[in-house]
């Protein structure tokens, strides 16, 4: 029976498990180990930056006013100033400084004139200099508190720290910042077939979902922890999701469906977590249960390895940015234009997996050829997931379309 209808459909699934998400409390970081975390707070500027007017450039320090006669100048070279030390006297009119990139300007200056635009005079020595082209007040000129001024907001509250923004707070003397705590994240699998990757196989398929979920937790900024495998009976699953004191996300993958021993739905109720749903209208992935306990959100994924990564992509990572205190939490999507065919019953929103690429200025993007949810090397080929939409049952070549650039890419 086609019961793609009653199914939620992915962006309020999404919009539903953001719902149940508010940005986690503060720690303070060192600033080497808080790159991609979320400021928790505002941060105020403790230092003026620059502190005084410099050189943008190698030339000299000069009155604009001295400049406004026919050119060249002739002006008196009072003193040289380096970047690491402080003007020596003020300018008078008719006098420059040689000055280098980055060093403080004397008082009176109010430009510097670049050292290709001067000419050195005949027997004039090292104390006289013609200027070839007049400059107007600023020219070359970085101004005091151009970066920042002290007391004002410097990052605000759910700025995300990159390499710029870390190099803000170090320049302001800081070595630590508040951010939101990383999200502890439980990871389960289950099912009779599965081993670890270090025990004999004895007809059994070594586990990836576990190590790879907690990669992709890793890398969206969580703190993985594997609770190992559940064996296919309610007392395994039940004893293994008994313990989850201290977490703030709980994964479990396989479990979630219909079968005779898919406990995982069965364990959560039991054990008092509220299911908000079950089942989305996509595929890969459609038998995804999301529910909660307290503050712990829990995420029934998927066994098939690729449907776990999609649903983890779609639904799981947006909830551990949201966690993070990322305003944007929702997947990037970018256009593109479909390079083939694809058709599919309308019903569920189906995420293709391609290969795309730069090509007369659009993204074309290539469905790989096989779209198993059980087969990993597509997904390993994969740059991008193809939205094709539920509503929609064909797509042709140069179709436009919604691509989603995929985290687990190296």
């Amino acid at each position: 029976m086609n019961d793609s209808a009653t199914l939620l459909p992915e962006e309020e699934a999404r919009s539903r498990i953001l719902g149940l998400c508010a940005p986690l409390p503060a720690e303070w970081l060192a600033l080497d180990e808080a790159l991609g975390r979320v400021l928790a707070e505002d941060v105020t500027a403790q230092r003026t930056l620059p502190p005084w007017d410099n050189s943008a450039m190698d030339g000299y320090a000069v009155r604009s006013a001295d400049l406004t006669g026919p050119l060249p100048v002739r002006l008196e070279v009072g003193e040289t100033i380096y970047a690491g030390a402080m003007p020596a006297r003020a300018l008078a009119p008719g006098v420059c400084a040689r000055i280098m990139t980055g060093a403080p300007l004397p008082a009176g200056a109010d430009a510097v004139v670049m050292r290709e635009r001067t000419q050195a005079v005949p027997d004039g020595g090292a104390d006289q200099v013609d200027v070839l082209e007049a400059v107007g007040p600023g020219s070359f000129v970085r101004p005091r508190g151009e970066d920042a001024r002290e007391g004002q907001v410097l990052l605000k509250l759910g700025t995300p720290l990159g390499i710029p923004e870390l190099g803000l707070l170090w320049a302001q003397g800081r070595q630590a910042a508040p951010v939101h705590r990383a999200p502890r994240v439980a990871i389960l699998s289950t099912g009779d077939e599965l081993c670890r990757v270090d025990e004999p196989p004895n007809g059994r398929i070594v586990d990836t979902n576990a190590p790879s979920l907690a990669l992709a937790v890793r890398r969206a900024g969580g703190l993985p922890t594997l609770l190992g495998i559940a064996r296919d009976t309610r007392d395994s699953v039940e004893a293994a999701l008994s313990r989850l004191d201290g977490f703030d996300v709980v994964l479990t993958s396989a479990g979630v469906s219909v079968g005779e021993r898919d406990y995982v739905k069965e364990v959560l109720a039991a054990l008092g977590v509220e299911q908000h749903f079950w089942r989305v209208a996509i595929k890969p992935g459609k038998p995804l249960v999301v529910g909660r306990r307290g503050a712990t959100l829990f995420f029934g994924l998927p066994g098939n390895p690729t449907s776990s990564l999609v649903t983890f992509e779609l639904f799981v990572r947006p909830a551990l940015r949201r966690l993070l205190g990322h305003a944007q939490a929702a997947p990037g999507r970018v256009p593109g234009r479909l390079e083939g065919r694809l058709s599919k019953p309308v019903g569920l929103a189906h995420f293709v997996r391609v290969t795309a690429a730069w090509r007369e200025g659009s993204l074309w993007a290539r469905p790989l050829a096989t779209q198993t949810s059980g087969v990993l090397r597509s997904a390993a080929a994969a740059t991008h997931l193809l939205h094709f939409p539920r509503e929609a049952n064909s797509l042709s070549e140069g179709d436009a379309v919604e691509l989603l650039p995929l985290s687990w890419v190296a």
